[in-house]
């Protein structure tokens, strides 16, 4: 499998716009612009939402993975990402990425859930491609329902 996306840029990076568009079309055009990355969204994204978006799928598809495994399938995991992108020496950059799930599984302890979902953190493919480059932490909670 591999996956696809493209981007169309019009203009200087101060004063430009353009588009990111996902090959199977969802979404449509979404517009970024240089604001939407360093000051605020505006109604644009940006690449590190895109990152943070793929980052909390991910996440979600690998801690479910993990408490199948376990005997604890999930009813339900619901995963945010913060990604920072910061002005740091040598230009701008990725600097961290905080996820942070909430999960509703029955009969699973609270602790095997914080060990899996720690586990997840690190084998999470979007993870690993991060890996060494950006830190990357994790608030998990365990739901009653």
């Amino acid at each position: 499998m591999k996956s696809r996306a493209a981007a169309t840029w019009n203009g200087g990076l101060g004063d430009g716009s353009g588009v990111a568009r996902l090959a199977s079309g969802v979404g449509g055009d979404l517009p970024v612009s240089w604001a939407s990355r360093t000051v605020e969204a505006g109604g644009k994204t940006s690449p590190e939402e895109l990152i943070a978006a793929a980052h909390a799928a991910c996440y979600c598809m690998a801690f479910s993975h993990e408490l199948g495994e376990a005997g604890f399938p999930p009813v339900r995991l619901e995963a945010s990402a913060e990604c920072s992108f910061e002005r740091q020496e040598g230009g701008w950059g990725i600097t961290s990425m905080h996820l942070s799930v909430r999960g509703v599984v029955p009969g699973c302890p609270p602790d095997t859930f914080d060990k899996l979902a720690a586990a997840a953190k690190d084998g999470c493919p979007v993870s690993k491609a991060l890996a060494g480059n950006v830190d990357i932490s994790l608030d998990a909670t365990l739901a009653t329902g």
